[in-house]
C-alpha cells in the first residue's frame, strides 16, 4: 500500500477499489493574511494537519476514513482591499460543496464532515440546503472551538494570535518568522454595544479593525503550547469520527 492510507491524495485507485470507507472529511481553510510573521496558508495548513492526524488516530482505532485535499480559499468578502486574500463566496461554498458530496454519494459514502480552519466560513446554511438534496449525512466541524483554548494560552487571540502561532510553529516552523518581526495584533471594536456584548452581528472590515492584519497578540507563542493543543484537538476529532463511523443513521437520536 502506497501513502497513508487515510489520505486521498496520497493512495491509488487499488487502494480505493479495495477499502469500503465509513466517512471522508473535507478540510476547508482559506488564503489570506496573518499578520506579518505568518504564511498566507497557514488556515490551509492548520487544518490539513489536523484533519490528516485525526483520521490516522481514527484509522487505528478501525474507522476507515478517508481524508480530501483541502480546499484553499474562503469568504473573505471584509478583506478584499487586503492584498491577495483570495475569496469565494458563500453561494460558491455551496455549489462547489454540492458537487463534491454528490459525487462522495454516488461512490457508496454515507457521512461526510467538513472540518472547517476558517472563521470567515460557515456551513450551517449551506448544509441545511443541501439536506434534501443529497442522500448522505452531512456535518461541519470548526476546528478551533473543539478545545477551549484558554487554559492552553495566555492570550489565544482570534487571529494570528498566540494560539495560531503556536500551531504554525509546531506544525509548520520553517514558515513562521521570528516572533520579533510580528505586529502586536491590536485591533479595534465595534463602538455599538450590541456587537461587543455578542448578541448582535455584522462581518468586521479587516483594514479597519486591525493594521497588520493580526487580532490578538503573538508574543508569547511557542512550538510546545502548539503541539500539546494539536495533541488534545486531533484526539478530540479522532474520537468523534469513530464515533460517526460506527454509528447508524437511522438512530441518531437518544
Amino acid at each position: 500500500m502506497t501513502g497513508r492510507p487515510y489520505i486521498l491524495s496520497e493512495v491509488t485507485y487499488r487502494t480505493t477499489r479495495e477499502t469500503a470507507y465509513d466517512l471522508a472529511v473535507l478540510p476547508w481553510g482559506a488564503t489570506e493574511a496573518h499578520n506579518l510573521h505568518l504564511p498566507y496558508a497557514t488556515d490551509i495548513i492548520e487544518t490539513e494537519r489536523i484533519a490528516a492526524e485525526s483520521a490516522r488516530i481514527a484509522w487505528d482505532q478501525g474507522a476507515r476514513v478517508i481524508v480530501l485535499p483541502t480546499v484553499p480559499f474562503g469568504v473573505q468578502t471584509g478583506q478584499l482591499d487586503v492584498p491577495l486574500c483570495l475569496n469565494v463566496n458563500p453561494t460558491t461554498q455551496l455549489h462547489l460543496l454540492r458537487d463534491l458530496a454528490d459525487g462522495l454519494a454516488r461512490n457508496g459514502l454515507k457521512k461526510l464532515v467538513v472540518l472547517n480552519g476558517h472563521g470567515g466560513n460557515d456551513f450551517r446554511q449551506i448544509i441545511r440546503e443541501l439536506l434534501p438534496t443529497i442522500p448522505m449525512f452531512i456535518c461541519a466541524v470548526n476546528w478551533y472551538k473543539v478545545v477551549d483554548p484558554s487554559p492552553h494560552f495566555t492570550e489565544p487571540g482570534d487571529h494570528a494570535g498566540e494560539m495560531e502561532t503556536s500551531l504554525t510553529m509546531h506544525l509548520a516552523p520553517e514558515l513562521v518568522l521570528p516572533l520579533s518581526q510580528a505586529g502586536p495584533g491590536e485591533a479595534r471594536s465595534f463602538r455599538l454595544s450590541a456587537f461587543r456584548e455578542g448578541w448582535a452581528w455584522a462581518p468586521r472590515r479587516w483594514s479597519e479593525v486591525t493594521k497588520d492584519t493580526g487580532v490578538g497578540n503573538p508574543s508569547q507563542a511557542s512550538a510546545e503550547k502548539g503541539r500539546r493543543y494539536v495533541n488534545l484537538v486531533t484526539g478530540k476529532i479522532a474520537e468523534f469520527l469513530v464515533e460517526l463511523a460506527r454509528a447508524d443513521l437511522g438512530d441518531l437520536y437518544a
